[in-house]
């Protein structure tokens, strides 16, 4: 079974001669004649696609760049201790992003859109998964470049890494000086670049390929330290902006399932929310009554349920009632009583549709629960209020209530019943009781 296993993975056979690998990465860092023009042309290209905010038109562009040889060849020259390919790769690597910042910076110069769309957006906020990216993007590319069978590795991979869009962005900043989006894209393509690189350091070494030099250990060591410095410099700030973008989209989820629970509170409809993940700022928009402080106050409570307590809430009425009588006839006022009155009415039917299904609720989770934990004899649903003596009124929760034999559910079974009852209702405060 192993030596199976072995045999699907091994790569000896399918490797290109080593000669023939070198032969093939010295042609690809050069940027002269043809690669320069196609160079030029495919920043275009991604420009018009940034500016278009056209997908299709951006992964054209980078189907025919040819950024990735000087990388790879940054990369396998490190690994084989390649001194001159090295410097020429990044020669060749400096002149083809200078001249590609040139290009698009003229381009987004004279270009009449100057709006920054979606897909320029996007590359201006780089993460440790834009690293995780380019490192499996790497390894895929050199892989390729050492094969016999190269097949449509190389253009995917092109693809995937997104070296260009970066440099377009990075273009875009300098043309309408907007620094940010400069550093933030141009960061996002030096992450890229290093852990491409990266990956053909570590893919040629465990390829061993043949050292080029004479080299002694302390230059090998010194050359290693400088890797690893590179790489800790790269990656600690993307670590940083990973974590702010697992932050902002739980921030988003909280808020998406707060709004749900408050979209009718007290006969005011939530027309519409504006929310920003990076300051943590809410803003409701409703319709119906104007709000007094107190009801704006009990909303903040209920936010705290949803992990929101940090948040800042503000509120605007869309559409005021009040406001509205002022100014209309008495029927126009009975109207908007009316409707007012209607969706007073519509809430508390829901309320009294959730009571009646409560008990059915009770049984449903009773017969779900004893398919998996026989020894479960009882349960009991309700819906409820929690009272605290320092708040005027009560935060909604949940009571389950479960009765099984003596001794029969350990710690562990009673932690999958509250992850399943967790999963089973989302959005609320959930009190479980047990009883053997």
């Amino acid at each position: 079974m192993i030596r199976k296993l072995i045999y699907y993975f091994d790569l000896s056979k399918e490797l290109e001669k080593p000669d023939e690998i070198h032969s093939s990465i010295e042609k690809g860092i050069i940027f002269k004649g043809t690669n320069l023009w196609i160079l030029v042309f495919a920043i275009f290209i991604a420009s018009v696609g940034l500016n278009m905010n056209s997908t299709a038109v951006i992964i054209g562009a980078m189907l025919i760049s040819p950024l990735m040889g000087p990388i790879n060849g940054m990369g396998y020259s490190i690994a084989t201790y390649d001194m001159a390919l090295f410097k020429s790769s990044v020669k060749n690597f400096t002149f083809a992003v200078i001249t590609s910042l040139i290009t698009s910076t003229v381009y987004f110069a004279i270009s009449p859109v100057s709006t920054a769309h979606s897909e320029l957006l996007a590359r201006t906020s780089p993460t440790i998964y834009d690293v995780l990216i380019a490192l499996f993007g790497g390894l895929a590319g050199i892989l390729a470049i050492s094969s016999k069978l190269k097949g449509n590795v190389i253009p995917g991979v092109a693809i995937a890494t997104a070296l260009m869009p970066p440099l377009c962005t990075a273009g875009y900043g300098l043309a309408t000086f907007q620094l940010n989006y400069f550093f933030g894209a141009f960061y996002l393509f030096t992450i890229n670049t290093v852990f491409i690189a990266i990956s053909s350091v570590a893919a040629s070494q465990l390829l061993k390929f043949p050292i080029r030099s004479d080299i002694s250990e302390s230059r090998k060591k010194k050359i290693n330290q400088v890797i690893t410095l590179i790489i800790l410099i790269t990656i600690i700030p993307s670590i940083y902006f990973g974590y702010s973008l697992v932050k902002q989209d739980k921030f988003t989820e909280n808020v998406s399932r707060f709004t749900k629970n408050i979209s009718l509170f007290e006969g005011n409809y939530l027309l519409n929310y504006e929310i920003n993940p990076r300051t943590s700022k809410i803003k409701l928009i409703y319709g119906g009554s104007d709000f007094s402080d107190d009801q704006k106050n009990r909303i903040r409570e209920r936010a705290k349920l949803f992990e929101l307590g940090e948040a800042e809430i503000s509120f605007q009425q869309g559409l005021s009632y009040t406001s509205l009588t002022n100014n209309l006839s008495e029927i126009d006022r009975l109207k908007n009583e009316i409707a007012r009155l209607t969706l007073m009415l519509q809430e508390k039917s829901d309320q009294f549709d959730s009571l009646k299904g409560e008990s059915s609720i009770g049984e449903n989770l009773l017969k779900e629960i004893k398919s998996i934990y026989p020894q479960i004899s009882e349960l009991s649903f309700s819906n409820t209020g929690i009272f605290v003596d320092t708040l005027e009124s009560s935060n909604p929760a949940s009571l389950v209530y479960i009765k099984s034999k003596p001794r029969s559910l350990n710690t562990t079974d009673k932690s999958k019943i509250n992850e399943w009852l967790k999963v089973k209702f989302p959005q609320t405060n959930l009190k479980l009781f047990y009883e053997d």
